[in-house]
């Protein structure tokens, strides 16, 4: 089964809340399925409340386009191919680090968003979750 389970989300958030607390930032991380529906999220203690959406956010744009949202970020800048990009899907589309889509035997299944620190703290957080699958 290529579906993400509850199970798998839990642990993809406790790779990812052990990574949070080893660079000392706390974090909002969220997993989505392969539809883009939120599976589970966390706020760590301290996290910023404002993150909360862009975390889930990130993971749905992370899922809806199957990219890093970090390389989407350097495509929809003025000039490139995806400019303007973040204004579909309801203003959904995140364009900044810590959005990465979950693979399982080649397929994508889903995704992590992570926010509150840095785009570089969100993305090596992101990254550590999905290392998890």
């Amino acid at each position: 089964m290529n579906a993400l389970t509850l199970a798998d989300a839990r642990s993809i958030i406790a790779a990812a809340e052990a990574r949070a607390e080893e660079i000392g930032q706390p974090m909002n991380i969220a997993v989505v399925d392969a539809g883009g529906n939120l599976i589970s999220h966390v706020r760590m203690d301290g996290a910023w409340l404002g993150s909360i959406d862009i975390s889930i956010n990130k993971a749905f744009t992370s899922r809806a386009f199957d990219i890093q949202t970090k390389d989407l970020g350097d495509n929809s800048q003025p000039g490139n191919q995806f400019y303007g990009i973040h204004a579909s899907n309801q203003g959904r589309i995140m364009i900044f680090a810590g959005g990465v889509p979950l693979s399982r035997e080649g397929q994508v299944v889903g995704a992590i968003g992570v926010s509150g620190g840095s785009g570089e703290q969100d993305q090596t957080v992101a990254e550590a979750g999905a290392g998890a699958l």
